[in-house]
């Protein structure tokens, strides 16, 4: 287990300094084996042509699989794309289900946009109430109006 550890250590530092070539090298074979973090990362490479082509369908696998293992970020980049229908088709209410996780986890970002879309009422009924508690929750005092 500690090669593995060292190898996902390795592949998130040459991420981290943008060597995505060689990040996708060592993430790659850790994905593909259920790895989360690297599951994520690999769909991060994959959405934005890092290291590789973009290819948004293959980043909405990987995000999926990372997702689905409780992973924050993953959760919040996948209802993102469903929210734009990025490597998937626009699913609004999906996107809430997703985001709902990983604001459920504490991210600040997920709650945000949650919010936004209970003000609008997208993928939602509309519901300023819980735009405004969302907002408050997120660190904002002043929107939801």
């Amino acid at each position: 287990m500690e090669d593995l550890d060292v190898v996902l250590a390795s592949g998130i530092a040459a991420f981290e300094a943008k060597e995505f070539r060689r990040a996708l090298q060592l993430l790659q074979p850790l994905a593909e084996g259920g790895e989360a973090e690297a599951q994520f990362r690999v769909a991060v490479m994959c959405q934005a042509g890092l290291g590789r082509v973009s290819d948004l369908e293959r980043a909405f696998e990987w995000m999926r699989q990372s997702a689905g293992q409780g992973h924050a970020l993953a959760q919040h980049s996948l209802g993102i794309m469903y929210l734009f229908g990025e490597g998937v088709p626009a699913a609004p209410a999906e996107a809430v289900s997703w985001l709902e996780k990983a604001a459920a986890q504490g991210l600040a970002g997920s709650l945000t946009t949650l919010a936004m879309m209970y003000q609008e009422g997208r993928g939602v009924e509309r519901d300023p109430e819980r735009a405004k508690a969302l907002y408050r929750q997120a660190g904002f005092e002043d929107l939801g109006g």
